[in-house]
């Protein structure tokens, strides 16, 4: 063990206090969030808007402002691109996360301010270290490099002033730079535009580095594993990295990653998983193998639980921490040091324990497949299939589709069962046309395809007329409201209809 590894593991463990406190007052420092959040936008438009100098409670603060989607906030963050200040938020806002798309958008820009950036992403990253060492005080993490799958940036052409990317790369071009000498690759790898590319450079380039933790999203990291076995002719990734001890994951189920990831690093490490997105750092696993994460309740962030049969409503009830109970869905509210206001994130999570609290993400308010990290939703998938059946003459009946995970000999891919009204005259145009507007509505579906890296061609199947019909009666659910689930994360729709095909 490095000698540096115990001043590092010291170092790191003085957070802890801080931990303990909000996490064993968690209802105080939400509390606290809210009134800072307050405070601090009172003379913004937005703050003018809904009187926030007049906002003393949770309940005030609930009966003034109404929940919003994205699309409610649009023109607001559209007026920020274009180089309006103290709109939503009342200090500068000069970069944006760049996140998949809404029902209306290809994609979608989230505001992050430098509150949100220092107290809300870099703090949560800072807490995980923290719990991390304190689980492993042996640890020799920060004696090498963390190698980082981050994403791309670029220039937003509406204003001079204000960047957007992947939030994984804004995050890499606003750290301090201390924190370059801890990861790998260069700065100019991580930021490249084209991943067939970038996988290269990345493999090049970190190969004989002391690599001792990983982050990314898994599709990436297993094509960055196999390419690394390609050209060292290793028999699996501890014979290249030794050290390597930690992989961080989140934002897609990692148990269909699990067996491979085992298979390819070759001996036992520990796995992380992690709930941050664009719009903030949600919640973390203290230790390996914990049942949930732990909620951050003190880092820019104020939280509302709203139970899923509110959805659509006009003015949706939500609850507050100490109000919520273990095992159900609740769709997450949030307001931000970013400048997002009672926002619906999107996701569904469950709490797995309240003392401490603890949540699980069980999903997203609407279907969709988020195997890849590509979040194609029922609205993408709708408006492809309407276009492929535009250019190909085709009628569609229904369809569902669901992941094909990665195997030993093929990337994944999108399968789906369609049942014509009309079949196209060749089913493999359609196909073309399907996965060519998929890419155009979905910026996130389209990186992932980009020469099949990560995604291959979808797996289209023609079904017989009355399949679904067929199925629904099968499951006692025909008529009445019930529909066949579009989109889904899970197989097993899928693999019933084709089952009762073939009987």
């Amino acid at each position: 063990m490095s000698l540096l590894s115990p001043a590092i593991s010291s170092l790191a463990r003085m957070r802890l206090w801080r931990i303990e406190a909000w996490k064993n007052n968690p209802v105080d420092a939400q509390r606290e969030v809210l009134q800072d959040l307050v405070t601090s936008a009172q003379y913004t438009e937005f703050g003018r808007k809904y009187k926030f100098s007049e906002l003393f409670t949770v309940k005030a603060f609930k009966e003034a402002v109404p929940v919003h989607e994205y699309d409610d906030l649009k023109p607001y963050i559209e007026r920020i691109m274009q180089g309006e200040q103290y709109i939503l938020w009342n200090s500068p806002v000069n970069w944006f996360a760049k996140s998949s798309g809404t029902s209306s958008d290809k994609s979608k820009f989230i505001p992050l301010s430098e509150e949100s950036l220092q107290d809300c992403h870099y703090k949560g990253a800072k807490d995980v270290l923290t719990m991390y060492y304190q689980f492993n005080p042996e640890s020799v993490l920060l004696t090498g490099k963390g190698l980082v799958l981050g994403g791309s940036h670029n220039i937003n052409p509406m204003n001079s002033e204000a960047q957007y990317g992947d939030l994984s790369a804004v995050l890499l071009q606003n750290s301090p730079f201390w924190a370059h000498w801890l990861r790998t690759p260069d700065l100019s790898i991580a930021l490249m535009d084209e991943w067939e590319s970038k996988i290269e450079k990345l493999a090049e380039s970190t190969i004989k580095e002391n690599v001792t933790s990983i982050s990314g999203v898994p599709t990436w990291t297993l094509v960055l594993f196999r390419r690394i076995l390609e050209i060292t002719g290793k028999s699996c990734i501890a014979d290249v990295w030794p050290a390597l001890e930690l992989y961080m994951h989140g934002g897609v189920s990692f148990t269909p990653y699990r067996e491979q990831f085992a298979k390819l690093i070759g001996k036992n490490i520990n796995y992380l998983e992690m709930y941050n997105a664009s719009e903030g750092f949600f919640a973390a696993q203290e230790r390996p193998g914990d049942d949930g994460m732990l909620l951050f309740t003190d880092h820019g962030i104020f939280m509302e639980f709203m139970p899923v049969s509110e959805y659509g409503k006009k003015h949706p009830q939500t609850l507050s921490l100490n109000d919520v109970e273990v095992g159900k869905n609740y769709a997450l509210i949030i307001s931000t040091n970013g400048g997002l206001w009672r926002y619906i994130l999107g996701d569904t999570i469950q709490f797995v324990s309240t003392k401490p609290y603890r949540v699980r993400v069980s999903g997203r308010l609407k279907h969709y497949i988020n195997a890849f990290g590509e979040e194609v939703i029922v609205d993408n998938t709708d408006k492809a299939i309407a276009e492929a059946c535009r250019a190909t003459g085709a009628v569609v009946n229904d369809y569902t589709a669901a992941p094909v995970y990665f195997s030993d000999g093929a990337n994944g891919a999108h399968e789906w069962l369609i049942e014509f009204e009309k079949n196209p005259e060749n089913l493999e145009a359609f196909v073309t046309e399907l996965d060519k507007a998929l890419q155009s509505i979905n910026s996130d579906y389209e990186a992932k395809r980009h020469k099949s890296i990560a995604l291959r061609m979808p797996v289209v199947h023609a079904l017989e007329k009355g399949t679904f019909a067929n199925w629904l009666r099968h499951r006692g659910k025909l008529g009445g409201q019930h529909k066949v689930p579009r989109l889904s994360n899970e197989r097993k729709y899928l693999e019933e209809i084709l089952a009762l095909q073939q009987q």
